[in-house]
């Protein structure tokens, strides 16, 4: 198929078209009964993973990667000679490359991002933007998106960008309420097709996309955004300019929406409301995202979309629309097969010859597709300067740092960073707030990394020298640190909405029963700590577990005022936590979280276990059950739990892909 022109964009500011010409020219008939195949080949949360490369242990990691994905896509083309490739956002964001790029050297001008370099060496037809596009600032988006943006702070000029067109429907520049990028564009392309006859024949088709982002984003990240932009929630956003692609002639009109599957209410601040862009007229295609799971999942009793209503989860459809969510870091492809009809003089979907389905870069028994070769190549200096900017020492640690049993008491991977948080928050105080020089401090931390990818998704730093890459790989994110104010009450709330994290376990039942709550993300597990104490009672439900809240040994009153240090993310609402939000704000840090634990690090020179990894704030509260409490983590780590302390543990299964069932007894107190 023919590469789009960058002329023929259509950016829609108002209800009125900006087409490729005043009279764009008139598609040649087609006879009625004409048929077709369109494949749309979808990647998703790419998360900057360009190579099959872990940054944090130096080590290939053969089970992600836009490498190998590459081979994925190779062969989809092959198969479907009609296709298009769309990427529906957090792209540029996500490992140590991508910090190096944003934060360790400053990107050129004419320089182009190595995750788009990539993206260019397969040619893409579009994509959109993501929530942590946004993460850097606006001025980094502007410049490597080739996006000028008539906002304060953001320099107003051309630089080196992706080859294919970015859309986005639902972010304003505040000051003027034009939309940041342009909300879509109309792709002309020629298909093969089997006209009534049986004859083959060339026929064109024109391809509308559109975008959108999640409006959350000006919670998450309030410090970059606020004042600069607005969002629009998706269906409104739909509703505004998908109709001037249908009147500019778009046979098919495809949403990359970064948002995933939820069926409850739809409101305007909605993060994943894929279901309902799905009821709306203008929208025949759907590439989804941002939920990191893979739609449609056929074969998974444990899917949460098997028993959602009007959704489809075997051949992929949402309202009767063709919809695809491929995942993350590169593990997956998404691929939506139309099949098209010529019907009354337009195109359209014959939902008994269309599909969705996720192709892995991993088989089931364990094998991968091979790498393609073009991607490192193009990729190369920017691979080898961020292996050099991720080794530079900072200090050392006489115990290893790690998140497999974080669920059940370990701290290694967190007490660093709430430490060294807390240090600055106090720091900060005395230097610039003294009159609350009297309040005590905490700090939040959860850990980034529990399980959710598999067996080597798990933060595993060994006792030994400490580099740059061991700091990245306990904190992920580029947030920056943020101080909230907040009462006993609240408090105790947020460790409530943290305890979610954990399932309600039923005493009497025989029955084996799972630990965790898997649809809670582990980042939304905090772990506070800075002197406090408290117990977590499994048999309670959610939002009454917290029992003998402490600090400094004394049981915290309703009104006792704390600050607690944490991230920009958390602190504007990130979460829905109790106690944040913008009335509770105290201050917002320019630095990030990450760099503040790299010079805590420097200044202690090496980390001992006893005073920086033994301080266990939370305990469950004794709960003896007939039936065994089970969690899954990585296999043979069963020593790692007992040198920190942990009794209890058992490691009684192992499942075959690098992770194990472990038991808990929880029934005498730790």
């Amino acid at each position: 198929m023919n590469p789009i022109p960058r002329h023929c964009l259509i950016p829609v500011l108002s209800l009125a078209l900006l087409a490729c010409s005043a009279n764009p020219p008139k598609a040649p008939a087609v006879a009625d009964g004409t048929r077709a195949t369109l494949a749309i080949l979808e990647t998703t949360d790419i998360h900057s993973n360009v190579l099959s490369y872990d940054y944090y242990k130096l080590a290939e990691d053969t089970s992600l990667g836009f490498e190998r994905m590459a081979t994925l896509i190779a062969e989809a083309r092959r198969q479907y000679p009609d296709s298009l490739l769309f990427d529906a956002g957090d792209t540029i964001q996500g490992t140590a490359l991508a910090d190096w790029q944003a934060r360790g050297k400053e990107l050129a001008c004419d320089q182009e991002l190595a995750m788009y370099k990539a993206m260019d060496v397969l040619g893409y037809d579009g994509g959109t933007i993501g929530n942590h596009e946004f993460n850097y600032g606006l001025p980094f988006l502007s410049q490597v998106t080739d996006q000028p943006m008539a906002i304060d702070g953001v320099a107003k000029r051309r630089c080196k960008g992706p080859d294919f067109p970015l859309v986005l429907a639902n972010v304003f520049n505040a000051a003027d309420g034009l939309p940041l990028y342009p909300p879509t564009a109309l792709l002309e392309r020629t298909l093969t097709a089997l006209d009534p006859t049986g004859q083959r024949i060339k026929v064109p088709i024109r391809i509308g996309i559109i975008g959108f982002t999640p409006p959350p984003i000006l919670l998450w990240d309030h410090n970059n955004l606020d004042g600069k932009v607005t969002t629009m929630g998706v269906v409104e956003a739909s509703r505004r300019y998908a109709p001037a692609l249908r009147t500019a002639g778009a046979d098919i009109i495809v949403a990359m929406s970064h948002g995933g599957i939820d069926t409850r209410p739809y409101t305007e601040n909605m993060e994943n409301a894929g279901w309902h862009l799905a009821r709306e007229p203008d929208i025949d295609v759907l590439l989804l995202g941002h939920s990191h799971q893979a739609f449609p999942d056929p074969g998974n009793a444990k899917s949460r979309y098997n028993d959602l209503p009007e959704v489809d989860n075997t051949r992929g459809f949402i309202h009767g629309k063709p919809a695809v969510m491929g995942n993350m870091w590169g593990k997956s492809l998404g691929l939506v097969e139309l099949g098209l009809v010529r019907s009354d003089g337009q195109w359209r979907i014959d939902a008994e010859r269309s599909h969705a389905e996720v192709r892995n870069i991993r088989d089931k028994d364990g094998t991968t597709v091979a790498a393609d070769p073009a991607i490192a190549a193009a990729v190369k200096a920017e691979h080898e300067a961020t292996i050099a900017y991720v080794s530079a020492a900072i200090g050392a640690s006489d115990f290893p740092m790690t998140t497999y049993f974080t669920a059940i008491g370990d701290v290694s991977a967190i007490q660093p960073l709430n430490t060294a948080q807390r240090a600055y928050v106090q720091r900060y105080i005395a230097e610039n707030m003294p009159e609350l020089k009297d309040i005590p401090v905490l700090s939040a931390a959860a850990p980034f990394k529990a399980g959710f990818g598999g067996a080597t998704d798990f933060t595993d730093i060994a006792a030994g020298p400490l580099a740059i890459r061991n700091a990245a790989d306990l904190y992920l994110y580029p947030n920056t640190l943020s101080a909230v104010k907040l009462n006993g009450i609240e408090l105790k709330a947020w460790l409530e909405k943290s305890a979610a994290y954990f399932n309600r376990i039923d005493p009497q039942q025989s029955d084996a029963q799972e630990l965790v709550n898997r649809k809670t993300p582990s980042y939304n597990f905090d772990v506070i700590q800075g002197g406090i104490r408290y117990a977590i009672d499994l048999g309670k439900p959610v939002g009454e577990r917290i029992v003998d809240l402490r600090h400094d040994g004394q049981l915290i009153q309703p009104q006792q005022v704390f600050i607690v240090a944490t991230n920009n993310y958390r602190a504007s609402g990130g979460g829905d936590f109790p106690g944040t939000g913008n009335a509770h704000v105290l201050f917002n840090s320019p630095d990030m979280n990450r760099q503040i634990l790299i010079d805590w690090v420097r200044q202690q020179h090496r980390l001992r276990l006893e005073a920086d990894a033994s301080d266990h704030p939370w305990r469950f509260v004794p709960l003896r059950t007939r039936g065994p409490i089970v969690f899954r983590s990585a296999s043979g780590k069963l020593d790692l739990a007992r040198a920190t302390g942990i009794t209890g543990v058992l490691e009684t299964r192992v499942d075959g892909d690098g992770m194990s069932t472990y038991t808990i007894d929880i029934s005498k107190s730790r």
